[in-house]
């Protein structure tokens, strides 16, 4: 759908539900990371695209001091709940997203706001629906309240958001993703101080393609093994004398870990695989940069999947088996995205096999008594926008 169209259809479903037009309709896309994966809170490199694939938030403001939320996608789980009464955990479930950059924002909301949100991002998917909804909202309340706030303070709102409000211990990628990204790039972010650079990212023209498969298993970063891997990065910088862990540059340097205690081993596995990452991050940044065959990249993200099953141990059994048919089909590399647990895998396929990929891993799937999975074509993206 054009943004046009989604502009229209959101506006339409908006004044359906509180019958009268919003004051107006902004968008945030999904991501999906081409490598670099529980590197942020580490302080590490990321290098994420924009999906095509948005969350839309139509907005208008209010004079009853109240916060209104309804959800196309979650019909009949609206919230109502003062602004001034807004606090961590009132109201829950996908009404704490939005709620929570209203919280991070109270002091700048006179009279209220009414909030009706529509999109196609895959929830639960590891392409990060939750931040598109916390991102489209954050630009929505700034832009209609005119406060004097630049990306890298809104990327801050939408993290406060999701880490304060919510509970969910995520970094800062999902949200720098969403509002950074431009069309035709990868954002190479450093999240220890926030440099980037839009790396250019056509694919296409090298005959390849970014094929994402929703393998249909959710995840909550709210809960469990998401959680349990920050707390052990952060106790793997301390056993170490560093703050973060991007500061370890050679993976030798982490062997003292292994007789830290009884889970010494595991603390070294967790800190391998973030150091390693960073790593690979800069070698598929230095490939594009030298404008190299892209197919080079691809035993790089393969490199990535097999860490993060075995070092970070956060994969799946469908997970893995979504990465070894691909790559059987001939993907040039195949990984798991998100923080885990479930969600996408990303192949990077020749354009002209991406049915046959497909197939296959349909065919994968059917043999384990599986759904089929849904696929699709990443194309970089641009980032958070005005709609209307």
């Amino acid at each position: 759908m054009s943004d046009a169209g989604a502009a229209r259809s959101t506006a339409d479903a908006f004044a359906r539900r509180f019958g009268r037009q919003p004051d107006g309709v902004w968008a945030a896309p999904g991501r999906v990371n081409v490598i670099g994966e529980h590197t942020d809170y580490n302080g590490g490199f990321v290098l994420p695209v924009a999906l095509p694939h948005t969350t839309r938030a139509a907005v208008a403001r209010r004079d009853d001091g109240l916060l209104v939320l309804t959800s196309v996608q979650h019909p009949g789980q609206d919230a109502e709940v003062a602004v001034a009464d807004l606090e961590p955990g009132r109201p829950g479930g996908w009404a704490g997203y939005p709620a929570g950059v209203v919280h991070a924002l109270a002091g700048s909301v006179p009279g209220g706001l009414s909030i009706l949100v529509d999109g196609d991002v895959p929830s639960g998917a590891g392409l990060s629906s939750s931040a598109a909804l916390s991102c489209s909202v954050a630009l929505a309340v700034r832009d209609l309240l005119g406060l004097d706030l630049d990306a890298d303070a809104l990327v801050d709102v939408a993290r406060r958001a999701e880490n304060d409000f919510v509970d969910a211990p995520t970094g800062i990628l999902d949200q720098s993703a969403s509002i950074l990204c431009t069309a035709g790039h990868a954002l190479f972010l450093d999240t220890r101080d926030g440099t980037r650079e839009q790396v250019p990212l056509d694919l296409a023209a090298a005959g390849l393609a970014l094929l994402v498969v929703d393998t249909g298993t959710t995840h909550d970063h709210a809960e469990g093994g998401y959680r349990d891997r920050r707390r052990e990065c952060e106790r793997a910088a301390a056993a170490l004398g560093v703050d973060l862990l991007r500061e370890v540059e050679d993976p030798a340097a982490l062997e003292p870990l292994a007789g830290s205690g009884d889970d010494g081993e595991v603390l070294l596995r967790r800190a391998r695989h973030v150091v390693t990452e960073d790593a690979r991050v800069l070698e598929v940044v230095t490939a594009l940069r030298e404008d190299a065959d892209p197919r080079a990249i691809g035993p790089v993200l393969t490199a990535g999947h097999v860490s993060l099953r075995d070092d970070f141990e956060v994969s799946v059994p469908l997970i893995d088996v979504c990465v070894d048919a691909a790559l059987a089909a001939g993907a040039h590399g195949a990984r798991m995205v998100g923080g885990g647990f479930g969600g996408s895998v990303v192949a990077l396929v020749d354009t002209d096999a991406v049915d046959s990929v497909t197939a296959a891993v349909t065919e994968r799937f059917a043999h384990a008594s599986q759904p089929a999975p849904r696929t699709f074509v990443v194309v970089p993206s641009a980032g958070a926008r005005r709609l209307a």
